[in-house]
């Protein structure tokens, strides 16, 4: 099958949303629409004893909330779909951030009740940076929420983005009759169902029909006629050129834990989503169909099988073919790599792959070559832009509570770093070793996996910083006198890269002022 074939049978997206809003729930019933799982497991209740398919790491069973971004791919109706689910919880944003490089588009999930919360604008903002087109999806319809006018406001006020309503809910809550499809002109009443696909579903073509009334009684028929109306009245027709430019975000609505809506929106999804898109280098855009390959990393996990003590690098591929036992230029590494263990997921399930295309995401077992950023090509060099590190808002010393057990610790806290959970400084002077973090939970996962994962005990003691900042000049001189002065507030990060550590706000704009030679960066790509 040809190369650009393969590439337009591909759809790569990822589901974002604020914590609880149901972006775990939806992820499921994805899987089950596309016959890649039977029964959806409910996130919280402890009574069914499937827990959600794509929650694996222990410590998210037992919260109830995703902390990692999983990978899982099916096919439907003929498409390929690769489907991130990433966490919710602001603490890890930055995974979320960078799981944003590797999609090509979003789903955005919105819960009716609380509207657009605050970790849904900052998500926001991460597609606005890169015209990521998002398609949201208004959940929990089988709850009494908010006026569907009034939450589209709220998304096109908050989120900066025209929207589109491309399903329409009858009732809501107690009242929930279903919904109709505004893009085929189709409508679908509601039967709850919770675990399994069920079949009757009741399609009526037209509005005018008597039978509507039959179903959803005359009040419900008049106001659905009479929004459908005031719909076509005031959006403009649906520009799925607008959409894929980013402009505007086609808005559907429905009950992920009902299995109600999400069949409309998958299979509008299929049509108007984008198939994998060109990316850029550092020197020039790389376009899917060119035949060399080249892809990059965009999340390590260590240790996703607990019998086995492995690292496996996510790579997504961005041209060409990606052949298994092929050697590859590692652009930033002394060597080429080849890898004879590839595979996809199915959340924890994998299979092994021979190849894979523009837009998939592999998984490649590896023993420590790879970091996060990191490029391989078919020979060119080349690095792919758009996975920095940020500055993080919390620092906390590393206190070893087991001096025989310092290498397990110190692999322990390699790994996870490489796997971008936090951020590991080191100061010059003493040896003091921080770990770096966006929110409090990332400490309690770090804690939690160097215990059960490496057998290591640690304690974190609190740190008065205000920032970390990588520091470079074009002076060399200067660079190393500015060191050598403040030299109790320098540190390493894990890539070795010069970091001075601010304890205040104030302090660091008087060092700023007083060394005007050295620039002071706040992420670590520059």
């Amino acid at each position: 099958m040809s190369l650009t074939k393969e590439i337009q049978k591909r759809r790569t997206f990822a589901i974002i949303a604020h914590p609880d809003a149901g972006k775990t729930t939806l992820t499921e019933k994805l899987l089950l629409f596309g016959g890649a799982i039977q029964t959806a497991g409910a996130v919280k209740s402890n009574k069914i004893d499937t827990a959600t398919k794509s929650d694996w790491m222990e410590i998210e069973k037992q919260r109830g909330i995703s902390v990692a971004t999983s990978v899982m791919g099916f096919e439907y109706q003929g498409i390929k779909i690769n489907l991130l689910d990433t966490p919710g919880h602001q603490d890890f944003a930055e995974d979320t951030y960078r799981t944003l490089t590797a999609v090509d588009s979003v789903i955005m999930v919105i819960d009716c009740v609380k509207g657009v919360e605050i970790q849904t604008e900052k998500l926001m903002e991460v597609c606005r940076m890169r015209n990521t087109p998002v398609i949201c999806f208004i959940n929990k319809l089988d709850r009494e929420g908010r006026d569907p006018y009034e939450l589209l406001d709220e998304v096109e006020e908050k989120l900066n983005i025209q929207v589109r309503p491309l399903s329409w809910p009858i009732g809501m809550g107690k009242s929930f009759k279903g919904v109709y499809n505004l893009y085929d002109k189709k409508l679908n009443l509601f039967t709850p169902s919770q675990r399994k696909l069920s079949d009757d579903r009741t399609t009526i073509e037209n509005l005018e029909d008597s039978k509507l009334d039959d179903l959803i009684g005359p009040n419900g028929a008049a106001q659905l006629r009479e929004d459908v109306e005031l719909i076509e009245g005031v959006y403009p027709d649906f520009d799925t050129k607008e959409y894929l430019e980013g402009k505007v975000a086609p808005v559907f609505f429905g009950s992920a834990v009902n299995n109600f809506g999400v069949n409309e929106m998958l299979d509008t999804f299929i049509r108007i989503a984008p198939a994998p898109k060109s990316r850029m280098t550092e020197d020039r855009e790389v376009k899917p169909d060119e035949p060399k390959f080249s892809g990059f990393v965009f999340k390590i996990h260590a240790n996703m099988d607990p019998n086995h003590r492995n690292r496996i690098a996510f790579l997504r591929i961005c041209s060409g073919k990606f052949e298994r036992n092929k050697a590859y230029n590692h652009v930033r590494g002394p060597k080429p790599l080849r890898f004879s263990n590839v595979t996809q997921f199915m959340a924890q399930d994998r299979e092994i792959v021979d190849e894979a295309y523009p837009g998939d995401i592999v998984g490649l077992y590896d023993t420590g070559n790879l970091k996060i950023g990191d490029t391989l090509t078919d020979g060119e060099n080349m690095t792919f832009k758009g996975i920095p590190s940020f500055s993080p808002e919390i620092f906390k010393e590393v206190i070893n509570k087991d001096a025989m057990k310092t290498k397990q610790l110190e692999k322990g806290l390699k790994q996870l770093m490489e796997e971008g959970v936090a951020q590991y400084f080191t100061y010059e002077m003493g040896n003091r070793r921080v770990v770096g973090t966006v929110g409090q939970l990332q400490f309690e996962v770090i804690q939690f996996r160097l215990k059960n994962e490496y057998n290591a005990s640690v304690e974190f003691a609190p740190m008065n910083l205000y920032k970390a900042c990588w520091i470079s000049s074009k002076d060399k001189k200067q660079l190393d006198e500015f060191v050598r002065s403040k030299n109790r507030h320098i540190a390493h990060d894990k890539d070795g890269k010069l970091v001075f550590m601010a304890e205040s706000k104030s302090w660091l704009q008087m060092v700023q002022d007083n060394y005007p030679e050295i620039e002071f960066h706040f992420t670590s790509e520059f």
